[in-house]
This record gives structure tokens, C-alpha cells and sequence, in this order.
């Protein structure tokens, strides 16, 4: 069984939700799923071509989702593997961990500057990829887990943070994937969606810097609980509003 609360889940799962509603992520998601699936306004809106437009955008719009699930998972598991290496120093580990998740959130806050964060790591889409193809739109998902630095970076960075505390190589992997998750559904349904959802995209662009206070508030507040090691009330808290579910069955099966 994978020793991992809900609380872990939960706030997995709401930092993915929280990168994918960042400012300099959710305007772009559109241009994304126009350029790499390589349809144009004009095939949607013409009747004969619409349906298999809107086709080829969920395809690769799901292999992009894939891709970049892929490359965080992989960071999980890593940092589920240093910190068993580190098990005897865990108190320690989330302590430190936990001032630099306070730091991530005054980040985001805008109290100060990283320049690590604020430069695009963008790498640059290989020439010999074909735009359209789901294999290609794989590939260009791992490198938006890889480059994507100024919005994934804080609150990425705070999950491996919190997934090198979880004790295990499979516990890390657990809480990458759920972060994956939390990015990717709303990701599908705007691919689903693409024609309406470049319009509501549009009228709730302003309102996405409240996104940023959300996210720095949130990961101040979680890392007051890895450095205080008071973490596991979210696991108890967690258990009881979760008891409906049978949730430690449900982990059985892990």
C-alpha cells in the first residue's frame, strides 16, 4: 500500500488546477492546440471540414496531455526516490522544503523577483516534427513539462518539494500523476470544446491574476504545514471529510 494521505491528494491535484488557470498559461492553451495540431480557424469554420478538425485537435491536444504527464510523473518518482534516501533526515527535508514552498508563494505574490522564473526555458520544437501528428504533439508535451519554467516552475517545484517527503518512489509518482490529472482535464475539455472555449477564454482573461493570489496563498499556507510538520492534520482532516468514499479500501488496491 502507498503510504500517502489525502491530503497529499488533494493538494496534488489542486496545484495542476492552479498551473493550468495561471495567467501565462490558460490565454495560451488555444494557440497551443491551434499550432500543434496544425488546424486553422478557417477549417473549423467550414462545414465540411469542421468535425475532422475538431478531431485532430482532441488527438493531439490528448497526446500533448500525455507527454508533458509523462515527464512529471518521471520527476515524482525521482523525487519520491531522494527522499527515501534521505528518510532519516525527513524532519529536516520538510522543514527546508517547506521555507522554500513559502518562498514559491511569495513568488507568486509578486513581494519579489526570481530570475530563474522569470526568464521563458522554452526548448525550441525540433524542425523534423511534423505538426498535426499525435507523435509530434507527444514530444512537444514533454518539453512544455520540461521548459514551461515561469508558470509551472513555483508550484511544480512545491509538489516535488511535498512528493520528496511522501516516503516513496511509487507515493511521488502518485502525486505527480494526480498533479498531471489536474492540468489535463481542463486542458481536454477546452480541446473538446476548442470554438466555444476560445471565446470564454477570452472574456475571463482578466480576472486570471486572482489565479496568481490563489496559488501564493495557497502555497504559503502549505508550506507553514511541511515546515512546522504539521502536514498530516490535512491527512486527518482529509480522512474524515473523505470517509464516504471508503477511502483506506480504496488505497488497498494501490
Amino acid at each position: 500500500m502507498i503510504e500517502i494521505g489525502i491530503g497529499f491528494i488533494v493538494a496534488s491535484f489542486f496545484a495542476g488546477l492552479l498551473t493550468f488557470l495561471a495567467p501565462c498559461t490558460l490565454p495560451l492553451v488555444p494557440a497551443y492546440l491551434g499550432f500543434i495540431s496544425g488546424v486553422d480557424q478557417e477549417a473549423l469554420k467550414n462545414p465540411e471540414t469542421a468535425e475532422a478538425a475538431r478531431r485532430k485537435i482532441f488527438l493531439n491536444g490528448l497526446s500533448f496531455i500525455v507527454g508533458f504527464s509523462l515527464i512529471f510523473i518521471v520527476f515524482g518518482v525521482l523525487a519520491g526516490i531522494l527522499g527515501t534516501a534521505l528518510a532519516p533526515y525527513r524532519i529536516w527535508l520538510a522543514r527546508i522544503g517547506g521555507i522554500l514552498v513559502i518562498l514559491f508563494g511569495l513568488f507568486m505574490l509578486g513581494f519579489f523577483k526570481l530570475p530563474f522564473f522569470q526568464t521563458d526555458k522554452r526548448i525550441p520544437i525540433p524542425k523534423w516534427l511534423t505538426l498535426g501528428k499525435p507523435s509530434s504533439s507527444l514530444f512537444i508535451g514533454g518539453t512544455f513539462a520540461l521548459g514551461w519554467t515561469p508558470c509551472v516552475g513555483p508550484i511544480l517545484g512545491s509538489i516535488l518539494l511535498l512528493a520528496g517527503t511522501s516516503g516513496t518512489a511509487l507515493a511521488g509518482g502518485l502525486m505527480l500523476s494526480v498533479f498531471s490529472i489536474g492540468l489535463a482535464i481542463p486542458f481536454l475539455l477546452i480541446a473538446l470544446a476548442f470554438s466555444k472555449a476560445t471565446v470564454y477564454i477570452e472574456k475571463i482573461s482578466k480576472y486570471l491574476k486572482a489565479v496568481s493570489v490563489v496559488g501564493g496563498v495557497f502555497l504559503i499556507l502549505l508550506g507553514l504545514l511541511l515546515a512546522t510538520d504539521n502536514f498530516g492534520l490535512t491527512i486527518q482532516y482529509g480522512y474524515e471529510l473523505f470517509d464516504f468514499i471508503n477511502y483506506d479500501r480504496l488505497l488497498e488496491y494501490l
